[in-house]
């Protein structure tokens, strides 16, 4: 029987749509009671900052494709209004529950932990006059109220600042009559501020809102006039760069330029506090070029993400997570160098459970070792102090060959990297900022050492960044060898992209844009054979994101051969499981907990042979058409092993894990009767508990 013939619409869901979906399913996790209460309002900042990058890219993007009349880009053939309407009545109801979390549950639990925010109704005393002081002394000198008129217009607002509309009555200094004004808050001000204990009961945190202390002595900011209103408004920016391959001749400094524009780019949102009256609204959306439908009424502070300053201070651990220390694979739990552990064993990291330590020791071994020769490296988000930065700026001082493939265009990230890039230049090091219109996403280190009369290569492959800080929050992979192949591979790879020359007769690496994407439809075609053969079938994939149309179609076709397929995508996923004839055989979750699920993992059953690879793609266009990718084998039994028992444990948590259905909707799953099974926290007891 054929299977069934279906419009687009049916079968593929909206990419954008699936995002929005993730943030929900974070926001859960902010509802969720067995979750210490410090990380429930992390979560929820987390879902706040989600959102914000959702409208200056996403939206963004869909706001420039409406303005030019393009049509529908993605393979479910959404217009561009329709789906703005869609995200629109989403977000809304996103941002709603956002805030009554924040309001009926997340701050009276925090109150009955003794953390509160001082509310402005009860200032007083003491208090009152500690804040009277602090606004005098510390806000007042880098403030800049702008009372508008034609000499002053409306200042420019910095992408998802925090800002005052004032209403104003009365003559200013010169006579003349004034109706409104804006204050900005500086950036050099912290948005929260810890009371002093002095100030406090025993035993309570107390915290003022930056905004509130604004806010109650806004007046003495215009004297002798007076003010009707205050209302905090924030504007988000479309932040998307544009470079254009063809006319860039210095990528450097056109990044530097689009970066000081996107941060006031065109915008995209208006949050406003609720009470702020309609005229002041209609004003703000006539100033900023927006529509009724980008403004969003929020029932507090227009920022959640203020309130991490709460999470992050240290004070608390008693309402965090437990802390753990990470582990160390027995391989590395030898006095031996990294080198000589290298040149006998293949040695598999799962962070953040094994310590992000060893990858460190093997450049800043790598660095000291005289016999070391070179040292090449790809970095895409690495944090502003990066240790593995300074190992090989040490290790370029000392005369080393170093070269470093920098992704400028990491997206956020892009000044970071510039500074790094300059930083390393300075150093001696070879500096390649990739290519334009290619992200360089793959993640890959390579140390060249003499060995008596011979040169031996060893390699460090990974599915997630060189960055010690996201090791900590981040799930990934990563695999050390000295393997004779993969090392040549490596360095055919690192050849390509600093010579742009083809990187030929690769035995181990797929690498996109080249044939990452072949490579891996050629495997879902060969469990399809299988299953037609009668044998048994089996794909299981965990990645980040599943959008790509054609590897989709790919799945379908398996599934409706016959072929299991266990997908684990943690956000977007625009395949639509459970369509008679089509998607029957296809099972998809995501799995939102403590970490980021951030690793990639693919396994084809190849009729018993069976097939592992760790990449830093997914499965999305981008990834295999518009970014350079390395996909690596994991061949050792015991490895392979390990990677199934953690696979099926992804599969068997029945505690963070949500089901997709048809519809795009998630389910969140519970262990009822059955065994709780948490895959992070069997993970965290397994492996960290053996350091």
């Amino acid at each position: 029987m054929d299977a069934p013939v279906l419009p687009p619409a049916e079968l593929y869901i909206n990419r954008d749509l699936s995002l929005l979906e993730f943030n929900k399913r974070v926001l859960e996790q902010a509802r969720d009671s067995d979750i210490p209460i410090l990380e429930r309002l992390r979560f929820l900042c987390i879902s706040c900052t989600n959102l914000d990058e959702f409208f200056e890219v996403r939206v963004a993007a869909l706001k420039q494709r409406l303005e030019i009349g393009a049509p529908a880009a993605g393979p479910d053939k959404m217009t561009p209004q329709r789906l703005l309407d869609e995200i629109r009545y989403r977000a809304v109801n996103l941002v709603r529950e956002q805030y009554q979390l924040l309001n009926t549950s997340i701050l009276p639990e925090l109150r009955a932990e003794h953390i509160r925010f001082s509310q402005r109704s009860k200032w007083s005393g003491t208090k009152k006059q500690w804040l009277d002081n602090y606004f005098r002394d510390e806000i007042v000198p880098v403030l800049t109220p702008i009372t508008l008129d034609p000499s002053r217009p409306f200042p420019r607002i910095l992408n998802k600042s925090l800002n005052f509309i004032v209403r104003l009555q009365g003559k200013d200094a010169f006579g003349r009559r004034r109706h409104r004004a804006i204050v900005q808050a500086p950036r050099s001000l912290p948005r929260i501020i810890r009371l002093p204990e002095r100030l406090t009961e025993q035993g309570c945190d107390a915290y003022v809102f930056l905004s509130s202390i604004i806010h109650a002595h806004v007046e003495d900011l215009f004297p002798g006039m007076t003010v009707e209103g205050c209302y905090q408004f924030r504007v988000t920016r479309n932040s998307n760069l544009y470079v254009d391959d063809e006319e860039v001749d210095d990528l450097i400094r056109a990044l530097e330029g689009q970066l000081a524009a996107s941060r006031y780019g065109a915008a995209v949102r208006l949050e406003v506090s609720k009470d702020c009256p309609e005229d002041l609204c209609g004003f703000l959306l006539d100033h900023f070029s927006l529509d009724r439908a980008d403004l969003f009424a929020v029932d507090g502070p227009v920022n959640l993400n203020r309130l991490a300053t709460v999470c992050d201070n240290g004070r608390r651990p008693d309402l965090c997570y437990p802390p753990f220390s990470p582990g160390m694979p027995r391989e590395l739990l030898t006095d031996q160098s990294i080198f000589e552990i290298l040149k006998t064993k293949n040695v598999l990291l799962h962070h953040p459970y094994h310590s992000f330590r060893p990858v460190i020791d093997f450049i800043a071994t790598a660095a000291s070792d005289p016999e070391v020769l070179a040292i090449k490296q790809t970095l895409y988000r690495t944090g502003a102090d990066s240790p593995i930065v300074d190992h090989l700026v040490r290790a370029a001082k000392s005369g080393k060959e170093i070269s470093v493939v920098i992704e400028l265009m990491a997206r956020f990230d892009e000044a970071q990297n510039i500074s790094l890039a300059n930083r390393l230049q300075e150093a001696g090091a070879h500096v390649v900022y990739g290519l334009v219109g290619y992200k360089t996403h793959a993640k890959m280190a390579l140390v060249v050492r003499r060995e008596g009369d011979k040169l031996k290569r060893y390699v460090h492959l990974g599915t997630g960044n060189y960055h010690p800080g996201t090791t900590r929050l981040y799930t990934d992979y990563g695999y050390m060898s000295s393997n004779r192949n993969l090392g040549e591979d490596v360095h055919k790879v690192f050849m390509q992209l600093t010579s742009l020359t083809e990187a030929e007769d690769l035995v181990k690496i797929f690498t996109a844009p080249f044939n990452l994407f072949e490579q891996l439809t050629s495997r879902i075609d060969q469990e399809i054979e299988y299953a037609k053969a009668g044998k048994k079938a089996h794909i299981i994939a965990k990645i980040n994101s599943l959008t790509e149309p054609k590897i989709i179609d790919a799945l379908y076709e398996a599934s409706s051969e016959g072929v299991r397929i266990d997908l684990i995508v943690r956000g977007t996923c625009s395949l639509r499981p459970g369509i008679p004839s089509i998607s029957e055989n296809i099972h998809v979750r995501s799995i939102v907990g403590r970490f980021l699920e951030h690793s990639r993992v693919y396994y084809f059953r190849n009729d018993g042979d069976e097939e592992y690879y760790c990449s830093s793609a997914d499965w999305m266009d981008r990834n295999f058409f518009r970014r350079t990718e390395a996909c690596f084998p994991i061949r050792q039994k015991p490895l392979k092993k390990k990677l199934m028992r953690e696979l099926k444990l992804f599969l068997a948590d029945n505690c963070q894990a949500w089901e997709l259905h048809g519809d795009g909707s998630y389910a969140r799953l519970s262990p009822g009767e059955e065994k709780p099974v948490s895959v992070q926290q069997e993970l965290l007891r397994k492996l960290a508990s053996s350091s």
